[in-house]
């Protein structure tokens, strides 16, 4: 089996680990778009395969990186194991980094441990270039910002570590670059702190504008992953779901796709520019939701590039953290997944911030002739979801009727049709043997 894919700038094949696969990931490292390296597949893309234990295989592979590597490259790596034809391989995915020039630790910026990826091949730098890249290194970012607040405790992070199996010891706090080169807790470790002054607000309002604002919702001063957690909640209990039962099957329909809509609160939160303080915004209108971050577009990447999942993490040690607790997947497979569910034209682009704007799915069961009104299912028992639906195309039917169809006794029908009228879903219009029931719209 042959891979379609040939070796380039961005793709490296290698049959085995090799002593110096280091070389080939500070190649990608230093590019502009990082790259990939192929184990287990030979020069012409022909899969050989790796044998032996392929985790052990993957945590070589990742002591080598963050060992090796200067400055660390935590978060903007990616390790995966495939199989083709009953032959496995592990694909090494490398990002761009923001803290370049990347070489080999211990040998310092020279041009023997720098590199840099020229077609197919690693090359090593020249001074000059070291120097130019180490000069863009020193712009700000949250691991070099000083935290407003040195008095700084990480509870709910290490009970959040704990529970994905994570050994939180005495070294937690260094092992995820919370502190300065001068030894002071970083803007990562305050917003990663059990407290701090970030408001994270989710804002909903009446109309398709922000005249008139219903709800205001706050979530921050918090931990930034219970921050995430929350208002990942709150989208999901927002998603209203429209439901049309049709026995013997049930329809529902979300107002939004859930888990792309996910993956986009979480993007702006983990690669939001926090160097400017401005937490991203969440706002609910009455017919599209809106998510936007703070940053824009990276100068190196066009706005075709980025909506094909090219880019490089904002926050490489953010996005560190996000992807040990399992709220992000892979690298560059958030906006691609977001993009399986809706078109590119939900994303608008700004020079220093970025919006998301997802229209909401009408209720294509409202004037459907099994479904003239929308009921509010919510607290309702699918028995009782079942009697109202049947009630709704024939308000004569009977207990036992009703019985009968749904497959129940008719004291469960006697019984739910009680509880409906004391929950006022149902009345009876005129006597038992002439009336009919009526359902109460809300």
């Amino acid at each position: 089996m042959v891979l379609d894919l040939i070796e380039s700038s961005r793709i490296e094949f290698k049959i085995k680990m090799v002593d110096n696969l280091e070389e080939t990931i500070i190649a990608f490292l230093n590019s502009k778009d990082g790259g990939i390296i192929y184990l287990g597949i030979n020069d012409k893309g022909k899969i050989i395969g790796l044998n032996g234990n392929l985790d052990l295989l993957q945590r070589k592979v990742k002591d080598r990186i963050i060992s090796n590597i200067e400055p660390s490259a935590l978060g903007l790596f990616d390790l995966e194991i495939l199989e083709k034809d009953n032959k496995k391989y592990l694909k090494i995915i490398i990002a761009r980094g923001l803290e370049k020039p990347y070489h080999i630790k211990g040998m310092g910026m020279t041009s023997d441990s720098c590199f840099i990826r020229v077609g197919s091949s690693n090359e090593k730098m020249s001074d000059y270039l070291i120097s130019e890249m180490f000069k863009e290194r020193t712009k700000n970012s949250i691991k070099n910002i000083v935290s407003p607040n040195q008095n700084l405790t990480f509870t709910d992070l290490k009970i959040y570590y704990k529970e994905k199996g994570f050994d939180v010891g005495s070294n937690f706090e260094k092992q995820l670059n919370f502190f300065t080169f001068d030894n002071k807790y970083n803007y990562l470790a305050y917003l990663l702190a059990d407290e701090n002054t970030i408001s994270i607000k989710v804002a909903k309002y009446v109309g398709t504008d922000v005249d008139e604002l219903m709800e205001n919702y706050e979530f921050g001063y918090c931990s930034l992953i219970k921050a995430t957690n929350r208002v990942l909640e709150k989208f999901r209990v927002e998603n209203k779901i429209f439901t049309k039962i049709t026995y013997p099957e049930r329809k529902e329909q979300p107002m939004y796709d859930y888990n792309a809509v996910r993956e986009v609160i979480i993007n702006a939160l983990v690669h939001n520019d926090w160097t400017t303080e401005y937490p991203p915004k969440f706002e609910l209108f009455s017919d599209r939701l809106e998510v936007s971050s703070f940053g824009g577009i990276q100068s190196e990447f066009t706005e075709d590039e980025f909506l094909e999942g090219y880019s490089a993490p904002k926050n490489p040690e953010l996005m560190r953290v996000f992807r040990d607790l399992k709220l992000v997947e892979h690298l560059g497979t958030g906006v691609r997944k977001i993009l399986k569910k809706y078109n590119k034209d939900v994303y608008h682009f700004f020079p220093h911030f970025i919006r998301v704007s997802i229209k909401y799915n009408q209720n294509q069961f409202e004037y459907d002739s099994g479904n003239k009104y929308h009921i509010d299912f919510k607290g309702l028992s699918k028995i009782q979801e079942g009697i109202i639906d049947l009630l709704l195309d024939d308000s004569t039917l009977t207990q036992l009727e009703l019985a009968r169809i749904l497959g129940v006794g008719e004291r469960t029908i006697r019984y739910n049709m009680k509880e409906l009228i004391e929950r006022n879903y149902i009345v009876r219009i005129g006597s038992n043997k002439t009336g009919q029931w009526q359902i109460v719209i809300k």
